[in-house]
């Protein structure tokens, strides 16, 4: 009896799995968003119909209803699929947030060339510390109230930069206490960051942070409720 692939998920030669299509994506990513954020559908529609009901309202005033109709529809799905971007980032960023974890989670999700090593340092109060190498340099993010993150990001700091002396070293402790990064907006803080290295040196930064981090802490289970899907950032 043939192997039915389609429901394995592999190659007929047995290999990687197959690559989700750009539509099943699409709708896994809906029906996730749509589990956390109710007036998605209605939001949608509406952004849709009032867009399109713009263009033709436009057309009937020029007397050109049919083409200014389709202009309509060319303009309302890409507005539409911007509002749906919108609210699936926030819906994504409010599963994961006040959890162990999250701000690896985002960071796993940025686009790019960044290396990202979840729970470098941790505490019994589930305080975390996550290392990210790029071009910016060494980027130490913590999790946790101020005054502990600030305690934890410098311990973390003395031992990196004795590894690496000549290497920048930014400290970012996430929260919304005073001096911390929201969540939502770590991504952005950490691509904004300014370029120091260069790719060849990146790759040399990574590859000695690893004898640091032989074997890295456990992260705290759940750092992403089952079916979260995060947001993935720009391009560097």
């Amino acid at each position: 009896m043939a192997r039915d692939t389609k429901d394995s998920g592999t190659s007929k030669g047995g290999g990687a799995p197959r690559k989700k299509r750009w539509w099943s994506q699409l709708i896994e990513t809906y029906r996730l968003t749509a589990q956390a954020d109710k007036k998605l559908a209605p939001v949608l529609i509406a952004t849709f119909l009032v867009t399109f009901l713009v263009f033709l309202g436009i057309g009937f005033v020029l007397k050109s209803p049919i083409f200014w109709g389709i202009l309509g529809v060319l303009f309302a799905l890409p507005i539409t699929m911007i509002i749906f971007g919108r609210r699936a980032q926030a819906a994504g960023y409010a599963q994961v947030e006040g959890q162990p974890g999250a701000a690896a989670a985002v960071l796993q999700a940025m686009r790019g060339s960044w290396f990202v090593t979840p729970a470098v340092a941790v505490t019994k109060n589930q305080d975390l510390v996550h290392r990210v190498v790029g071009r910016p340099g060494v980027i130490l993010v913590a999790e946790g109230p101020p005054a502990r993150a600030a305690n934890l990001l410098a311990n973390e700091r003395k031992k990196t930069a004795r590894f690496l002396p000549d290497t920048p070293i930014t400290e970012i402790s996430v929260g919304d206490g005073e001096g911390q990064v929201p969540l939502r907006k770590l991504q952005r803080k950490v691509m904004k960051l300014p370029r120091a290295l260069k790719p060849a040196q990146v790759t040399d930064v990574r590859r000695r942070l690893e004898a640091l981090t032989s074997s890295p802490l456990p992260i705290p289970k759940g750092p992403m409720p089952k079916g979260a899907r995060m947001p993935r950032g720009p391009k560097a």
